[in-house]
């Protein structure tokens, strides 16, 4: 029988926009190898450290514009029509993470301070402003007008660089879907650890590479898309976060095969089998900020 393949996740339409070449952003290495050939653009593997990503790549201003301009109202309506769902997987994957006892641990000095970096529609923002927290979300798409408008959140429309945060501002900074996306995860993780109080923590959630679909479906894999910029696997994910001054708490994944993609009963076997070995779709990462963490610790090129 042939195998289904499973629907991707949103993205925008391939472009032959500028691109330009990149060095790694975990390793600084500059030789390449191929990894995946999609339809229209492809992935490189690190001959160093093993991180896949599209090399050369888009330009950042064309990766703003994406969310920003022509496409970001598609996105909005995408974002909204699965905000439901998009919750609940974000409430287990925290559950799994111990967020609970985590939770307790940071309100013991008084209401903890959350940043949600690409919160969307700021649906987790509200959800833990109303368990007590006090939160900041950051979204450069319409969604966070949305998020303002709608929810009355306070949700930042520049790049996390961009908003220039004070220092130790917060105990938890969380990032769901988005370090995958942007052109510099390094300098976006280098931030993460400086405005974290000692202590804070980082919960980043992202696609894994090393998972049980990706290894299946290869170029077909739903993660393999354009605006995904980078795919992580648990070690190179780890290898990022060690580097910019964080010690891993623990790592979570979870999704065996996508809905549609088997039978309900088989489906429900691979996720099953996939969360004690790792191998699952979508992995989380827990970091915490080491006291007197450097921000970098790889020497890693800046981009011009």
């Amino acid at each position: 029988m042939r195998r289904k393949n499973p629907v991707k996740t949103w993205s925008t339409p391939v472009s032959a926009r500028e691109q330009r070449p990149v060095p790694c952003t975990v390793c600084g290495g500059v030789s390449f190898k191929p990894a995946l050939l999609c339809e229209g653009f492809a992935y490189v593997r690190c001959a160093r450290c093993g991180l896949v990503q599209i090399n050369p790549q888009p330009v950042p201003a064309d990766v703003l514009r994406r969310y920003r301009d022509a496409y970001g109202t598609e996105y909005l309506a995408y974002e909204l029509a699965n905000e439901a769902a998009f919750l609940d997987l974000q409430l287990r994957a925290l559950k799994d993470a111990g967020f609970d006892a985590l939770e307790k641990e940071l309100f013991r000095q008084g209401p903890p301070r959350a940043l949600d970096t690409g919160c969307a529609t700021g649906a987790l923002l509200l959800r833990l402003r109303e368990r007590g927290w006090r939160v900041t979300g950051v979204e450069i798409s319409p969604s966070a007008g949305y998020a303002r408008n709608k929810r009355g959140l306070d949700v930042r429309s520049l790049p996390l660089e961009e908003n220039r945060f004070p220092p130790d501002s917060f105990d938890l900074i969380l990032s769901s879907h988005l370090i995958e996306h942007l052109n510099e995860p390094a300098a976006f993780v280098r931030e993460t650890c400086r405005l974290l109080r000692p202590g804070g923590r980082f919960l980043v959630t992202t696609p894994n590479i090393a998972g049980f679909q990706a290894r299946l479906f290869g170029c077909r894999w739903r993660s393999a898309i354009f605006d995904h910029l980078y795919l992580f696997s648990v070690h190179t994910l780890k290898t990022l976060l060690s580097g910019a001054g964080f010690a891993v708490e623990g790592v979570y994944t979870w999704g065996g095969l996508a809905a549609g993609a088997a039978p309900a009963l088989l489906k429900k076997i691979a996720d099953r089998a996939v969360k004690p070995l790792g191998l699952g779709d979508v992995m989380l990462i827990k970091a915490r900020k080491e006291q007197g963490a450097p921000f970098a610790r790889f020497n890693t090129p800046r981009r011009e």
